[in-house]
């Protein structure tokens, strides 16, 4: 499996000027931070902050007991797609407790991953409803933490998910699992703008 510190990062070259921003939203504990560590080609910024016994008053920690840190406005990280054009990634909190800045960090994004912990498949409610309601073509990438499978469908029909949204498996601390997803993202939104019939109007915020 590919780590996400095993490869030498390559710096923005001077003649970079187009950035794409995509945002990584899911629920809390879903692996948001690891996948933007994991694929980004500089180191990424975080703002994690170690949990405490507060916060357990005000987070579901179902499911992610052993989680001892959590992000507090957003993770950030960047790929370079060519000679002129880079993705900005964006990792958006998942407690609901900041969910309110998630509306800004929509605004002016190309597109989204929706990462899903199937564990917790209910959490991915809130960032699809958002996404639509923003009119942000987005796909669902499920992160494997190792619980039990379930068919496609299963996730389809649980998340009441369009026919059209990609669905598609990964491991979020790998990072050539990451780009994968990205890629699946990026030729969705590309075969989206494609057909004028199914092009996104997105929200003005």
């Amino acid at each position: 499996m590919d780590s996400a510190t095993s490869e030498t990062r390559t710096p923005l070259g001077a003649s970079a000027d187009n950035g794409l921003k995509i945002v990584v939203v899911g629920g809390f504990g879903a692996g948001k931070t690891t996948m933007v560590r994991s694929v980004s080609e500089i180191r990424p910024l975080n703002t994690e902050e170690t949990m405490t016994q507060a916060g357990e008053a005000v987070d579901d920690l179902t499911g992610v007991r052993g989680k001892t840190a959590t992000t507090v406005a957003f993770d950030f990280g960047r790929i370079t797609l060519d000679a002129r054009n880079v993705l900005y990634l964006f990792g958006a909190p998942g407690q609901e407790r900041f969910w309110f800045l998630w509306d800004r960090l929509f605004s002016g994004t190309l597109g989204a991953v929706v990462l899903v912990d199937t564990r917790r498949i209910d959490d991915s409610w809130y960032a699809i409803d958002r996404l639509e309601k923003h009119g942000t073509p987005f796909i669902v990438a499920c992160n494997d933490f190792g619980g039990p499978a379930f068919a496609p469908e299963q996730i389809r029909e649980a998340l009441d998910l369009d026919p059209h949204v990609p669905l598609v498996s990964c491991d979020a601390r790998s990072r050539e699992s990451s780009k994968l997803v990205l890629i699946t993202l990026v030729e969705h939104i590309q075969a989206l703008y494609a057909d004028p019939a199914r092009a996104p109007r997105q929200e003005l915020v």
